[in-house]
């Protein structure tokens, strides 16, 4: 069974077992129109509600699919102006080979790919690892406690604390995490005030091999599902829609993380 799979049916487990709620009222938010970039929608997000039970998800199922029609049509149009750019840049070669030419041949064959591919995506409903990845800035499902019960919420991965300028998404790039030192320093407004918890199966870290960036996976031997602990925060201002966001915590590694090369891991 894929990752995607796997952190599925580990929040339907989740949330039968601990008797944790869908925030359909955020989710619906994320999903809808007024959100600005909803590219920034994981996969795992859309087949988390793939057989929806209640009237609530069956809406936001609704809005998934809509979403889903309206970036077909986006995606299409770009694939359209990209093929254009391909078969000019072909016949310009076809009569003399430029840099020019073959730079923009080159870029409308990678954008042409790309654009297959997140076309592929968006009929897919057969989860994949890579579905269930997420990277700073894109979103995910946290479970937090709300009066007095669970509840998963959509969430930015890359915690803008409430109060704070919007600039500071530019300015400190790296709060996706939270050291486990600075928790009653920078983190003072949600330390001991909002915690979350992220299910995942798998976590993957960047260290550095003789001058090489190269990314490693860890996974534990048991491959039961991990609970990251995470700070969060709702941030509101009178111009612009609420954000909900997120960082994980992390701490100094274990011995089997250390000995790969980094110097930080998830709580």
């Amino acid at each position: 069974m894929c990752y995607s799979a796997q952190i599925i049916d580990s929040y339907k487990q989740y949330v039968r077992h601990w008797g944790a709620e869908m925030s359909i009222e955020e989710f619906a938010e994320l999903y809808g129109f007024s959100f600005k970039d909803r590219r920034k929608i994981p996969k795992l997000m859309d087949l988390l509600f793939t057989d929806p039970q209640t009237e609530g998800e069956r809406d936001l199922k609704r809005l998934i699919d809509l979403r889903a029609a309206e970036l077909t049509v986006e995606y299409e149009q770009e694939l359209f102006k990209q093929r254009t750019r391909l078969a000019d840049a072909e016949c310009k070669l076809a009569v003399k080979e430029t840099k020019a030419a073959v730079e923009s041949k080159r870029i409308a064959s990678n954008k042409v790919d790309a654009m297959l591919g997140k076309l592929q995506d968006l009929k897919r409903h057969e989860p994949k690892d890579r579905d269930a990845r997420i990277f700073p800035g894109v979103y995910a499902p946290v479970v937090v406690a709300e009066d007095g019960k669970l509840v998963v919420k959509s969430m930015r991965y890359q915690c803008r604390p409430a109060g704070k300028p919007v600039f500071y998404d530019q300015k400190f790039p790296g709060t996706y995490n939270a050291r486990r030192n600075s928790l009653e320093g920078y983190w003072k407004g949600q330390f001991g005030h909002t915690h979350g918890l992220l299910i995942v199966k798998t976590f993957y870290e960047h260290v550095d091999r003789d001058g090489k960036d190269v990314v490693l996976q860890f996974t534990p031997d048991d491959r039961e599902p991990m609970l990251v602990a995470c700070l969060w925060s709702r941030w509101t201002s009178k111009d612009e829609p609420d954000l909900l966001s997120f960082a994980a915590i992390t701490d100094e590694p274990p011995p089997e993380v250390a000995a790969a090369g980094h110097d930080r891991c998830i709580v």
